[in-house]
């Protein structure tokens, strides 16, 4: 029965009558006896070692950055755990990858500006990528936000909302590894919660009252992030492949969601 069913499959030929009944079961038991059906791939090896070891991120900014920027760099590095900001100066693109991997950062982290308003963010896996590009919009500092705390040190939970779509699940990827793995008592809360191809970014401390009430408190910074391009390398290779670009003509589509 495999045996006819494998030969319909590989011939793109109708399954036979008498087998369409078994024929979910059989294609699952085909899967299962495919020896490349669970291989890992170029996804799953460049985060290898996740979940072993920390992440330690640099993070910078882009050349001769505002007061503005500067403050959200400060500001982004408390978000993420094991963090180190460093002042970009003169450095060059390929320096500071060059810095990056003989530092022995997992990942690198870019903060752009226009008009001193933050509006782009890269973050690139080391050694080999990849390499997501975000545009950023109504970005809000801790110090615009009222009420807000004390940012605890402890390492965060993570909420993923709404990445449904293989690129969706990328994108995920490529995010919750900056974060190390965190305590189940933890009361500090990340989340990235995708609308429309926009994620929304919102960081928060909870306190419970009672055995059913929760106190919910931003923390900052927030802000929204639009995914434009992912590339199979780090940022100084231009010659490195597109994984995945925005296309001018995807905006016109609405009802096309990539993430």
């Amino acid at each position: 029965r495999r045996r006819r069913q494998r030969g319909a499959l590989a011939s793109k030929k109708p399954i036979p009558t008498e087998l369409r009944k078994d024929a979910h079961e059989l294609k699952r038991d085909l899967a299962l006896d495919d020896p490349d059906e669970h291989k890992s791939n170029v996804l799953d090896d460049e985060y290898a070692s996740a979940g072993v070891t920390d992440p330690r991120i640099l993070i910078t900014t882009s050349h001769d950055p505002s007061s503005k920027l500067t403050q959200f760099l400060k500001e982004l590095r408390l978000v993420f755990p094991n963090c180190h900001r460093m002042n970009r100066g003169g450095t060059s693109m390929k320096e500071l990858v060059d810095v990056t991997k003989g530092e022995g950062f997992t990942d690198l982290m870019i903060v752009h500006e226009t008009r001193g308003k933050p509006d782009g963010l890269i973050v690139s896996h080391m050694p080999n990528g990849p390499t997501a590009y975000f545009n950023l919009s109504n970005t809000i500092l801790r110090h615009d936000i009222e009420g807000t705390v004390n940012m605890p040190e402890v390492f965060p939970h993570l909420i993923f909302e709404n990445f449904s779509t293989p690129l969706g699940k990328r994108v995920s990827t490529v995010l919750k590894h900056l974060f190390p793995v965190c305590r189940a008592d933890s009361t500090r809360v990340v989340s990235c919660v995708n609308r429309e191809d926009y994620v929304s970014f919102r960081h928060h401390v909870y306190k419970k009252q009672s055995h059913n009430t929760v106190d919910l408190l931003e923390l900052g910074p927030r802000f929204e992030m639009k995914l434009y391009q992912v590339k199979l390398g780090t940022p100084e290779q231009a010659e490195a492949e597109n994984e995945w670009v925005l296309r001018p003509y995807m905006n016109t589509a609405k009802k096309r969601k990539v993430l």
